[in-house]
């Protein structure tokens, strides 16, 4: 039962999204579907409009009906789960796996495996059962990904990526060495250094005018992008190559491959990005730049993910080592 408050909004569904307990985690447009289905009640009678006027002191009664099935389908593909409770669920990705259903990968997807793992537990999304994305990375990234198993966990997740909240750091092996003492570096825009030789890309990202799969950096429209990248190992002389740590201020479609290919330091086996560059003779031996020319995808991963337990509050922090393909091009680099 919901009851109006004193001064309420103009109309029901703003007026009922104020008033519901926050841990209902009801959005002002899932009250308005609700409305429309006929699940809102005033003294007993189904009020359809979601623009009727309220009163303060009328009392309203909701009916949330059961998650409607979700279009995908569930698929008994292996998952390696990290952690979960009745809330969550944070998930270590391998590279070449799409998060969620799409028109080019129908099945397969994350989504899919998670609906065959997780079934009857979710309780609904948006009042789906499916399980909630709150953040993606690219088929060819590994690493790890949280996942919302309910509505309140969903809407939690949601506002702590959305005040930039969450801790997440990548792992990266990039082209060059990028360094504040590098003059190029000082001559392109958006790049900046901060202390520790830790360099600051600071742009803003649009879908390419030309090509519709690809991001591209820009200073007058899109969305507001900051990623920060540390070097944690140089390879190859004179600086051929490096692993970099790269941690997300925001989270853009593709944000770590466009900045580091912004700043002239692609990663390595990016294909979309310009990150297949011949190495020279002098700066690697054979077999060292064999094994870099012969990876097959970005060499990115999703090492770190941190945040407050949407429900419970408590602090959690989990780490991925590395898959197997860029730990072993990291050893042949190292030989």
């Amino acid at each position: 039962m919901v009851v109006i408050g004193d001064n309420p909004p103009g109309r029901l569904d703003k007026a009922l999204a104020r008033e519901v307990p926050e841990a209902a985690a009801l959005s002002r447009a899932r009250i308005a579907r609700l409305i429309e289905a006929g699940a809102v009640r005033r003294d007993g009678t189904v009020v359809s409009d979601r623009s009727a006027s309220v009163r303060a002191g009328e009392t309203y009664a909701i009916r949330l009906p059961d998650p409607a099935p979700s279009h995908a389908a569930p698929e008994d593909i292996a998952l390696d789960v990290v952690w979960e409770d009745a809330d969550l669920a944070v998930v270590d990705k391998p590279a070449g796996m799409v998060v969620h259903p799409a028109p080019g990968s129908p099945s397969g997807t994350l989504v899919n495996a998670l609906l065959h793992r997780f079934g009857p537990s979710l309780s609904g999304v948006g009042g789906v059962a499916r399980p909630g994305i709150v953040h993606r990375i690219d088929k060819e990234t590994s690493g790890l990904l949280v996942v919302a198993k309910s509505d309140a966990a969903h809407h939690g997740l949601a506002a702590q990526f959305e005040r930039h909240s969450v801790e997440r750091a990548y792992l990266a092996l990039v082209h060059g060495v990028p360094d504040a003492a590098d003059a190029r570096l000082r001559s392109v825009k958006g790049v900046s250094f901060e202390t520790g030789n830790v360099m600051k890309i600071t742009t803003r990202l649009d879908r390419h005018r030309h090509d519709r799969q690809k991001q591209a950096v820009t200073f007058s429209r899109g969305r507001h992008a900051v990623t920060r990248a540390r070097v944690l190992e140089r390879f190859g002389d004179p600086g051929a190559l490096a692993l970099v740590e790269c941690r997300l201020e925001t989270g853009r479609t593709h944000q770590i491959r466009v900045h580091m290919a912004h700043a002239g330091h692609g990663l390595v086996g990016d294909s979309l990005y310009g990150g297949r560059r011949r190495i020279g003779a002098r700066a690697l031996g054979a077999a060292q730049r064999a094994a870099v020319g012969a990876f097959a995808r970005q060499a990115l991963h999703a090492a770190v993910l941190g945040f407050r337990h949407p429900v419970s509050g408590a602090a959690l922090r989990f780490e991925a080592a590395l898959p197997a393909d860029m730990a072993g091009l990291l050893d042949v680099l190292r030989a």
